[in-house]
């Protein structure tokens, strides 16, 4: 049981710190996968692709 308060005294603050970044970020990153996901329309519609093809990309790049 010592040793579970001394790995979390080490390891608490890295864990504690990570999580919140990414709890921060998530909304950030969310925003850019659409930002990306919208540019990948922008360009399949310049290139004159198919809308199936356009759609395939879109769900490749979703995943």
């Amino acid at each position: 049981m010592e040793e579970f308060f001394i790995m979390a005294s080490n390891y608490g603050f890295p864990m504690v710190t990570a999580g919140y970044l990414l709890i921060r970020l998530e909304p950030v990153i969310k925003d850019l996968q659409k930002s990306i996901t919208m540019l990948t329309v922008v360009i399949a519609r310049q290139s004159d692709c198919d809308v199936e093809e356009m759609n395939r990309i879109i769900k490749s790049a979703s995943k």
